[in-house]
């Protein structure tokens, strides 16, 4: 099945933007030469057959977002006794000096079991941004693509790429911070909370529904960049890999062989994710632990040196939560047989402008 859907998805609408989705299927533009005309034809004509729906459909769309439910919350939740760790260090670093050290007093005073506190809430918190980060991601792409027109979709498609995760993020992070709120109240005071069915109304009662919106700036400070980062560098770098790297055109890889290219991308975009996003992780962090505080008291209290406690451990879980979540995404788009665009290629009416082509 995979061999015959290859092919196709280097034809599709995305591929090189000179088609643009319409109610009856994909509109061409004059300029277009007659190979190109009748290869996007077929890939056209072919696309009810081999996908299951329409590229940039509700239905695509849909399905995205429970890809991103997956993604996201398996894998946050999968890290959970890291992150754990890594927040206790943010919030107390003289009783939790390393990421080991964090590992050692955590499971000596509360046991083995005490390093999946705070899984419910992350595991909630992270699908429902997991569903708003990348269904909209894709929602937006396609329409700040369209906005922009094929030429210049292509020639700017780094900031295409970064409009449209920040604008994305701007929604997951809203449905986020309830849970994420909940979830470090759980992590990092000792007695607090054990669960999410205690820490919920015990966090209402003492502030309000303030307090599961008020860290939502400061995760906007954290998520916007980490996620524009997330998405920019995955796109660049997968397209960098099938120029510089793989061998062989995409069409003719296999679907392992497209997966590993989406899992290294993945974990080189996570990277940078961590470094660019930590400060305001460490900020976060803090101040939900705290009540009365502010974003700006607790960055001055914590100093240039103080955010970036617990970057190690933040490397490792992002880069690894990262390149799992592409994978996982790519691979759920793969099971339910959605369109997968290939990196964009220059149109050929740019080619003609820059004098490319004969």
């Amino acid at each position: 099945m995979f061999s015959s859907i290859a092919p196709l998805a280097r034809l599709n609408p995305f591929y090189a933007p000179h088609f643009q989705p319409i109610q009856d299927g994909v509109r061409k533009r004059a300029e277009l030469t007659e190979e190109a005309t009748t290869r996007r034809s077929l890939a056209a004509a072919s696309a009810g057959e081999e996908y299951s729906c329409e590229y940039g459909s509700l239905k695509f769309y849909a399905l995205c977002g429970v890809g991103g439910v997956l993604s996201c919350g398996l894998t946050h939740t999968a890290v959970v006794p890291l992150d754990l760790v890594k927040c206790r260090m943010q919030v107390d670093p003289q009783k939790y000096k390393s990421i080991f050290n964090g590992f050692s007093v955590t499971i000596k005073e509360d046991g083995v079991r005490g390093l999946a506190k705070g899984w419910a809430p992350t595991f909630i918190g992270y699908s429902m941004q997991g569903l708003c980060k990348f269904g909209f991601y894709e929602v937006f792409k396609i329409l700040y693509g369209n906005m922009l027109g094929e030429e210049n979709a292509y020639l700017w498609r780094t900031s295409l790429y970064l409009a449209a995760s920040a604008s994305a993020e701007f929604f997951a992070d809203i449905a986020l911070a309830p849970m994420e709120a909940a979830k470090v109240r759980i992590q990092t005071q000792p007695g607090y909370a054990n669960t999410l069915r205690e820490a919920v109304p015990k966090m209402f009662g003492e502030e309000g529904i303030w307090a599961f919106y008020k860290g939502v700036a400061p995760l906007w400070m954290r998520q916007i960049p980490y996620t524009m980062m997330k998405f920019a560098c995955f796109e660049r770098t997968v397209e960098a890999l099938y120029k510089y790297v793989v061998p062989k055109p995409r069409s003719e890889c296999t679907k392992g062989e497209q997966l590993v290219v989406t899992f290294v991308a993945g974990y080189i975009a996570g990277v940078f994710c961590a470094i660019v996003s930590h400060p305001a992780d460490s900020v976060v962090s803090v101040l939900n632990k705290e009540k009365g505080s502010s974003a700006s008291q607790v960055l001055q209290r914590l100093g240039f040196k103080g955010v970036w406690k617990g970057l190690f451990a933040r490397i490792i879980m992002i880069g690894t939560l990262t390149a799992l979540q592409w994978f996982i995404y790519d691979s759920v788009k793969v099971y339910f047989r959605l369109p997968r665009p290939p990196p964009p290629e220059m149109p050929e009416s740019l080619k003609k402008k820059l004098g490319l082509t004969e």
